[in-house]
C-alpha cells in the first residue's frame, strides 16, 4: 500500500456512488455517473480505488430465498462454557462447513453467540441442528423461527 492509498478517506462522491453500487451493482458506469452527477472517467476510477482499498471487499448476486425453496429463517442463541482457542477454532470450521449459516455474531451479555440459519422448513432446521450440536459441546442453544421479516437489507446507510 503507497502512502497515498493510506491518506485516503472515503469522501462524499465516493459514499454517493457506494449508494447506488450497494442498491444495484448492475448499473452502467454511466448511469451511475448520472445519479451522482459526476462523469463516466472519474467513476471508473474511484470505483477502482474502492475496490483496491477494500471499501469494496465484492460483488454478490441477492436471491430470493423464497423462491429457491430456503424460505424459513431460524435465529439460534448460543451459550457456551468454553472459551478456549481450541473450541473457537472447532466453531468456526462448524461454521464454514454448514452453509445454511448465514450469519454469525459474538456478542456482550447472556448470549455468547447468535447465528442466522436459512433452511427449507421445520424438518430441514432439525435436520440441520442435530447436525450442529453433535459436532461441539455447547452450554445451552435456543432456536426461534422467523414468524414475518419485516426489514431486511444488505445496505449501509452511507
Amino acid at each position: 500500500m503507497n502512502n497515498e492509498e493510506k491518506d485516503w478517506e472515503v469522501d462524499d462522491l465516493d459514499r454517493k456512488i457506494l449508494r447506488e453500487v450497494q442498491r444495484d451493482a448492475d448499473q452502467t458506469i454511466d448511469e451511475i455517473a448520472g445519479k451522482v452527477g459526476s462523469s463516466r472517467t472519474p467513476v471508473w476510477n474511484r470505483l477502482k480505488k474502492l475496490r483496491a482499498n477494500g471499501v469494496i471487499e465484492r460483488t454478490v448476486c441477492l436471491i430470493n430465498s423464497d423462491k429457491v425453496g430456503l424460505g424459513e429463517t431460524f435465529f439460534v442463541s448460543i451459550r457456551t462454557d468454553q472459551h478456549s482457542h481450541e473450541w473457537l477454532e472447532a466453531f468456526k470450521a462448524i461454521l464454514r462447513d454448514n452453509p445454511e449459516i448465514q450469519e454469525v455474531h459474538r456478542l456482550t451479555g447472556d448470549v455468547d453467540y447468535i447465528m442466522k440459519v436459512k433452511v427449507a422448513n421445520s424438518k430441514a432446521f432439525d435436520a440441520f441442528y442435530r447436525r450442529f450440536i453433535g459436532r461441539i459441546n455447547l452450554f445451552n442453544v435456543t432456536s426461534a423461527l422467523t414468524m414475518e421479516t419485516l426489514k431486511e437489507s444488505t445496505e449501509l446507510a452511507l
